[in-house]
């Protein structure tokens, strides 16, 4: 079953990989086109929701490195999105291992408040899924460095509904992306932000065929945004 569903997702990864030299730490300068036109073009569409994920240079949650986006369409097809970042710190050995995103990777690439300044109207005009409340953490400790306004997004934890969806995985396997990813037949890199974000999504999406397939009521948590969830 969870098979049949997974079929019609069709993501589209959408992004760049640059990369060395860790320059100077600076702070975002109003202007530079040459660092705007490096953040790829953002999908365009009517969409559901989307999903977030971050993964950063070091044990600092501001330290974000790469930022990935994955654009629910109404009928389910997915279009993913990602950008390196500069975090303008020190990139942490067992972080880079882990990811395989280091400083030479991040050469020329925009940092985050210029990336945040392109994302920020496209975030906040739907709601934002993530797997567990890292993401949202990591996005407010990187506007509070960046001297930016704290954002007000929508987020839901797709963790919360992954728990409600198969209560049978705790303490057997858990909910975390690894397990979930045996479980439903995800296919996924981990540790890869534009991947991880799209198998947020897709874990929200099996988790409402599950919810139809119990026949529960099914009402939208957030109306304005059509978003599907049992409250």
């Amino acid at each position: 079953m969870t098979h049949s569903v997974s079929q019609k997702f069709q993501p589209h990864l959408r992004g760049w990989w640059l990369a060395p030299d860790h320059p100077k730490p600076r702070l975002h300068q109003q202007g530079n086109t040459r660092q705007a036109n490096m953040i790829p073009h953002l999908p365009k569409g009517d969409f559901r929701f989307i999903a977030l994920d971050v993964e950063t240079a070091n044990g600092d949650s501001a330290s974000i490195c790469q930022i990935g986006l994955a654009f629910v369409h109404h009928g389910g097809a997915i279009d993913t999105w990602a950008s390196f970042v500069d975090p303008l710190m020190p990139f942490a050995p067992f972080n880079t291992e882990l990811h395989g995103i280091g400083a030479g990777t991040v050469r020329n690439a925009p940092n985050f408040a210029e990336v945040f300044t392109v994302l920020r109207d496209t975030l906040a005009a739907h709601p934002l899924v993530q797997h567990s409340r890292f993401d949202e953490k990591a996005m407010a400790a990187a506007c509070r460095i960046h001297k930016l306004p704290k954002p007000n997004f929508q987020w839901i934890d797709s963790v919360a509904v992954a728990r409600r969806a198969w209560p049978e995985l705790k303490g057997n396997g858990g909910h975390g992306l690894a397990s979930l990813k045996e479980r439903l037949g995800l296919s996924f890199k981990h540790h890869d932000a534009g991947e991880d974000a799209r198998a947020a999504a897709e874990v929200i999406l099996h988790a409402e065929a599950v919810f139809s397939a119990k026949g529960g009521a099914i009402r939208p948590a957030i109306p304005a945004f059509q978003l599907k969830l049992p409250l």
